[in-house]
């Protein structure tokens, strides 16, 4: 950890919702002044997606269904580690980016699908951000958590995560319902193993929680709305984060404490609860960062 050079992580899976969370930060950065060097957490998969493939193939040749993005041999973690060790020491970094689609390769010459290569960055940025699967991920070989500053994790439920996983790749992907189920159940170790200890980490989690029946999430026509559901933020210690509950509960209406570290809000205020307890944690950063 750094005080001068600190480092923000977001992780959850995908469709979890970290991207609420980093228009959150992205607002809070604006209105604070505050210039952050940005770190997507697909740049440290291992794989290009086609060589992910191959791999995929390879694995299930010889017996291993479980190969998938979530779990250590998919990803670079050493390199993540070194990544935010480099920029807690020196304020810089190396930075590469996955290119998703047409859109975001075009300016860079490449396909869709491919990395970019490493570039240093960093120099002269207040702070690093993170978001991806992985800013709070411990194993033998790696401790990522350990560099990190401030640890937000993004988590619905697993069966609303599954409706959202099932209905995002359905319907803006082109993917089978049975295609999208083989890969909830072929990510099921690594999910289990390396993305859930995560949230036991995590300094402030986020859970999004339906108030509607999500039993059999396969056959869900649709994703519960935000009038249908409740976020239940959960502080592992309030103190060191100067968390005011009294002034969260009079700011957000229909608020309430279910634990004396957990405070329960519509999930319609998620985005606003998310600016006005992350925003006097940024600010106190920057004080101390001098």
């Amino acid at each position: 950890m750094s005080k001068k050079h600190p480092i923000i992580a977001v992780t959850g899976s995908s469709g979890a919702g970290t991207t609420t969370v980093k228009v959150a930060f992205e607002h809070i950065f604006l209105r604070e002044g505050v210039n952050p060097v940005v770190i997507e957490g697909d740049s440290y998969h291992r794989y290009d997606r086609a060589a992910m493939k191959k791999a995929m193939a390879e694995a299930e040749e010889q017996g291993n269904t479980n190969f998938s993005h979530f779990g250590p041999e998919a990803n670079v973690f050493d390199k993540l580690e070194d990544t935010f060790k480099s920029y807690g020491d020196t304020g810089a970094c190396d930075r590469r980016y996955y290119l998703h689609s047409v859109e975001e390769a075009e300016p860079f010459g490449q396909n869709p699908g491919e990395f970019t290569s490493w570039e240093k960055v960093g120099e002269g940025t207040d702070l690093l951000f993170y978001e991806g699967l992985h800013g709070g991920i411990v194993t033998d070989d790696a401790d990522v958590a350990k560099h990190v500053d401030l640890l937000i994790g993004v988590v619905p439920i697993v069966n609303l995560e599954w409706i959202q996983k099932i209905h995002r790749d359905c319907e803006q992907r082109g993917y089978s319902a049975d295609v999208v189920t083989d890969t909830i159940l072929r990510r099921m170790h690594d999910y289990v193993h390396y993305i859930t200890p995560q949230f036991s980490r995590t300094d402030i989690n986020f859970q999004r929680v339906p108030t509607v029946d999500t039993s059999n999430p396969f056959i869900a026509r649709d994703i519960p709305t935000p009038d249908e559901s409740f976020v239940v933020i959960r502080f592992r210690d309030p103190n060191s984060l100067d968390i005011d509950f009294p002034y969260l509960l009079n700011m957000l209406d229909d608020s309430f404490m279910s634990r004396r570290n957990t405070i329960v809000v519509p999930a319609g205020k998620m985005g606003f609860a998310m600016e006005i307890i992350l925003a006097p944690i940024i600010e106190r950063m920057m004080k101390e960062r001098g």
